[in-house]
C-alpha cells in the first residue's frame, strides 16, 4: 500500500465537531476500501489568501493515510461530491513524520512564547512623542498656506494687467 498525506479545507460556516464529522466520514471510506488512517490533525480556523468559493476562511485538517490507490481515487470521487468541503489536496510520500506536523508545532511554540495572537507586536519599547514636532510643523504650512483674506469690494481687484476689450464704458 501506498503512503499519503491528505489536507482538506471545509466551509467556514460548519462548526469543529462538523469538521471532525467529515474526518470519520473519510475515515469510513478509507478503510472500507482495505485502508488504515494513522495521524489526523484538525489546524483550526484560519483565513484564507482569497475567496474560494465565496468563503474567506476554512477549517484545514491533515490526515496520513495508508491506502490503496483505489482508496484514495475514491475518496476523492467522494470529496467532489460534499459541499462542505473547498479543497483538497492529496500528496504521496515515501514515508509519513512522526510526531506533530509544522502547523502544530508553530502552534504550540506560538502559545508557549505568549503569543496567542499573530498580530500582537507587543512591548514597542519607549518610542517617545511622535507627534509634537510634527504638530508644530503642520501648523506653521496651514498659517503660511492658509486661506487668503477676499478682498473687500470688487473695486479693490487690481485689473492693470488685464487685455482691454476694445469697449468703451
Amino acid at each position: 500500500m501506498s503512503l499519503y498525506e491528505y489536507v482538506f479545507l471545509a466551509r467556514q460556516d460548519i462548526s469543529a465537531q462538523q469538521v471532525e464529522g467529515l474526518v470519520q466520514e473519510f475515515r469510513t471510506i478509507i478503510e472500507g476500501q482495505g485502508g488504515t488512517i494513522g495521524k489526523t490533525e484538525y489546524w483550526g480556523l484560519k483565513g484564507l489568501t482569497f475567496r474560494i468559493k465565496k468563503n474567506r476562511k476554512a477549517h484545514f485538517s491533515l490526515m496520513n493515510i495508508d491506502a490503496p490507490p483505489a482508496a484514495i481515487t475514491e475518496l476523492e470521487r467522494q470529496l467532489r461530491l460534499s459541499t462542505d468541503v473547498i479543497r483538497f489536496l492529496t500528496v504521496r510520500v515515501d514515508e509519513h513524520e512522526q510526531g506533530p506536523s509544522p502547523m502544530m508545532r508553530r502552534a504550540d511554540r506560538d502559545e508557549r512564547e505568549g503569543r496567542g495572537d499573530r498580530f500582537d507586536r507587543g512591548d514597542r519599547g519607549d518610542r517617545g512623542d511622535r507627534r509634537g514636532p510634527r504638530r508644530d510643523r503642520d501648523r506653521d504650512r496651514d498659517r503660511d498656506f492658509g486661506a487668503r483674506e477676499a478682498p473687500a469690494a470688487i473695486e479693490d481687484i487690481d485689473i492693470a494687467g488685464a487685455p482691454e476689450t476694445g469697449e468703451d464704458d
